[in-house]
């Protein structure tokens, strides 16, 4: 009974997110299949979506950092990039074990591994090591050609593109009408998945790797009691990252994902706890659960106050996107921009710029 709350408590969190995704998908399915029956949508765009548009909220985030300028086209993309990031700083990838769907997943298919080959099967490390450095090497790929390569008039070309205006409804698209290539890859993704233990999560996440990266500064970390410790090893067998948690004091993996399975197993008192400091600052795995729901809940408040939530294109203009999405005027041509409607696209987005200076003209007026 002792590892019972800590563990329903977290699949709560993970099935209120996973409801609360599948909500802002169906919406979001209901308002394109409006514009693409030529309906004026009667649905609200749900801002959520934009969670799922990491590199763009990304190239985003550096147009914030250079030019001061929150971006009106995908504002609640960055809001939630930003959120994530503050919860690997605050607690470690608490984000993989509480909130994202594929880590849930992933404990699926986990099961279904054990169910299969009756033990958990363990990469050998002189190939395990290498194959963890390929997130790294994607995260860095994305680093060097946006942090480092994209200039601000890059970012601004990118960002008030059609290709980004209406990336959101080109993600939909890819997922309702998935190639062979693409089917086949997330068919091999999902056999590996099987075969090895959280084999997209530990080699292949770019988003991991930037949380497991920042995890090494968090404030909250596991640590072990030495004193109280009966060295039972439950800790380590029980980790889905095979972290030798009963050989350290401190856990400061960049794979902990603060599940918090290691603390729910183990059978001696705050021998296992996650804190800020050792043996201070103890952080109970119910308010841990609460802090990580309202990092988001009030990113999401912050956002709509700060009139940063919702996306500044209008249904009108969806409207005119969504009839033109077949053209090569949407597609990613490395950045060519063809002659096609282009003198319609420039208009609209002086019309959107113009728009978010007066904007921004108007808050500053009011302060």
């Amino acid at each position: 009974m002792k590892n019972f709350p800590i563990q329903f408590v977290r699949k709560i969190v993970q099935y209120g997110f996973v409801a609360m995704i599948v909500l802002i998908g169906v919406q979001f399915t209901l308002f394109v299949n409006q514009l693409e029956e030529g309906i004026l949508p009667t649905i609200t765009r749900p801002p959520g979506i934009e969670g799922f548009l990491p590199i763009s909220s990304l190239i985003s985030f550096k147009y914030w950092l250079v030019t001061g300028i929150f971006n009106p086209i995908h504002p609640s993309g960055l809001i939630i990039f930003l959120v994530i990031l503050a919860t690997a700083i605050l607690l470690k990838r608490g984000f993989c074990s509480w909130v994202c769907p594929f880590g849930l997943l992933t404990e699926y298919l986990n099961r279904l591994h054990r169910f299969i080959f009756r033990k958990d099967i363990r990469l050998p490390r002189w190939l395990d090591y290498p194959l963890r450095s390929l997130k790294y090497l994607l995260l860095f790929f994305f680093i060097w050609a946006i942090i480092i390569k994209m200039n601000p008039r890059d970012l601004d070309y990118f960002i008030y593109s059609p290709y980004n205006m209406v990336a959101d409804i080109k993600m939909l698209h890819f997922f309702k009408d998935i190639s062979a290539f693409a089917l086949w890859v997330l068919a091999a993704l999902f056999i590996l998945s099987i075969l090895v233990r959280n084999f997209w999560c530990r080699y292949l996440c770019p988003y991991g790797a930037l949380l497991g990266g920042l995890s090494f500064i968090s404030v909250f970390k596991i640590h072990r009691n030495e004193d109280t410790c009966t060295q039972c090893q439950q800790c380590t067998g029980t980790c889905p990252v095979d972290i030798k948690v009963h050989k350290t004091t401190s856990v400061i993996s960049d794979e902990c994902h603060a599940c918090l399975k290691c603390v729910a197993v183990c059978p001696e008192q705050d021998t296992l706890y996650i804190s800020a400091a050792k043996r201070s600052g103890i952080l109970k795995p119910a308010l841990y659960a609460v802090i990580i729901c309202l990092l988001f809940i009030g990113g999401s408040v912050i956002g709509r106050l700060s009139g940063h939530w919702q996306t500044r294109i209008t249904n009108y203009e969806y409207s005119f996107h969504v009839a033109h999405l077949d053209t090569p005027f949407y597609q990613h041509n490395r950045g060519q921009v063809p002659v096609y409607n282009k003198d319609a696209w420039m208009m609209m987005m002086e019309r959107i710029k113009r728009s978010e200076k007066a904007w921004r003209k108007g808050q500053r007026l009011k302060d």
